[in-house]
C-alpha cells in the first residue's frame, strides 16, 4: 500500500517505537529512525527523504513542538501520538492518535497522509 514511502518514527519509549515500526513496515513503507529525542528527529528531518511522520508529542518530558515545526517547514505530513489528551496551539488541527491506539487507526492515518 505504501511501497517506496519513508515514514519517520519519533517515539522515546522503546517498546512503543518498535510497535509503530512494525505497523509501518507492514504497510509496505520504510521506516526512518526511530528517533528517541528531539535532536535525533531534527537530524533525520534535515537529512530529507521523509514522506510522512508519526510524532510522539512528549519526548522525554519535552513537547514535540520543535519537531512539528520542522516537519511543517519541510512540508512533511504527520500524525501526533500522545497519551496526554489533546494538543493545543499551532498543531491542534493535525491528526491525533491517543495512546493506546489500535494499529488499524495508524494504518488508516498513514494511508491518508501518504495518498498522492
Amino acid at each position: 500500500m505504501n511501497a517506496g514511502k519513508r515514514v519517520l518514527v519519533v517515539e522515546d519509549e522503546f517498546l512503543v517505537a518498535e510497535m509503530i515500526v512494525d505497523i509501518v513496515e507492514r504497510t509496505g513503507a520504510a521506516v526512518v529512525g526511530p528517533a528517541a529525542n528531539i535532536r535525533e528527529a531534527l537530524d533525520l528531518i534535515g537529512a530529507g527523504e521523509v514522506d510522512a511522520a508519526v510524532l510522539d508529542w512528549n519526548l522525554a518530558g519535552e513537547p514535540g513542538e520543535r519537531v512539528a515545526e520542522a516537519l511543517a517547514e519541510a512540508d512533511v505530513p504527520f500524525v501526533i501520538s500522545t497519551g496526554y489528551g489533546a494538543v493545543t496551539g499551532a498543531f491542534a488541527d493535525r491528526p491525533l492518535l491517543s495512546k493506546p491506539y489500535p494499529g488499524a487507526m495508524l494504518v488508516d492515518l498513514l494511508r491518508d497522509l501518504l495518498a498522492d
